[in-house]
């Protein structure tokens, strides 16, 4: 049978009601780092959230795994590169979404149709931000969702626009994003889901790099290319501010 610990563990101390031991205990960990530490030992990790350092170890396995945690050449320990990605993501929607939201309320309510901010995310691209349709049948992305990076008409408007992704494209797709950087958006029906129709026009940092997508969606039915002019103005009034 496992020793019952003498001392109670930080993660038992202020146990989340309702949530699991395990994840209480690896959270502990990641909270016993403090803004002056760049590793800890196992020591140091074991005595500052009082479990076994057998325990710490095991716990460990699962956070360097998730790359939340790093083992360094040393032996210590410091956090992991996925610390880095949230943070990132984090102070993104923080400080965007007094900015994009409005302009994705305004849009739904100009059209009637969902809004959506999209990011690139590694090989994939992120649904930062959303704002739904008020009609009962639409598609059903949220925000945080991961979406494919070569499907549907935000992908398609973040590739076109980003030089080492638009030349790493096949040629079929180098002749279309092409085409969207001439036009400056781009519709498509079903090209992500068949039954899903979508607008979508590039956001700019104020250096001229691609920085986002806005993407109107819509069941194939209620598709109207007249969208496309306030997708453009969306994306226009969000350009520079982000």
């Amino acid at each position: 049978m496992p020793r019952k610990a003498q001392t109670e563990s930080v993660a038992d101390a202020h146990a989340a009601p309702g949530g699991a031991a395990s994840v209480d205990r690896a959270l502990s960990l990641l909270g016993a780092f403090r803004s002056t530490d760049t590793a800890l030992t196992l020591a140091e990790l074991a005595q500052r959230t009082q479990l076994y350092k057998s325990t710490v170890l095991r716990l460990l396995a699962s956070l360097i795994h998730a790359r939340l945690v790093q083992q360094l050449d040393d032996g210590r320990y410091g956090l992991g590169s996925e610390i880095a990605r949230l943070h990132g993501i984090y102070a993104a929607s923080f400080s965007l979404d007094r900015v994009v939201m409005p302009v994705l309320r305004h849009l739904v309510a100009a059209t009637g149709e969902s809004a959506a901010y999209h990011v690139r995310q590694g090989e994939a691209r992120l649904c930062l931000y959303r704002v739904d349709s008020p009609h009962p049948i639409r598609d059903h992305i949220k925000a945080g969702d991961i979406l494919p990076a070569n499907r549907g008409t935000g992908a398609r408007v973040l590739a076109a626009f980003d030089a080492p992704a638009a030349k790493a494209a096949s040629a079929r797709d180098r002749k279309l994003y092409a085409q969207i950087r001439e036009q400056g958006y781009y519709t498509a029906i079903g090209d992500r889901l068949a039954e899903v129709a979508g607008v979508s026009a590039p956001v700019f940092h104020a250096d001229g790099q691609i920085a986002a997508a806005v993407t109107l969606t819509m069941p194939t039915h209620r598709y109207d290319e007249r969208y496309a002019k306030q997708v453009l103005m969306a994306a226009r009034a969000l350009s520079g501010k982000v």
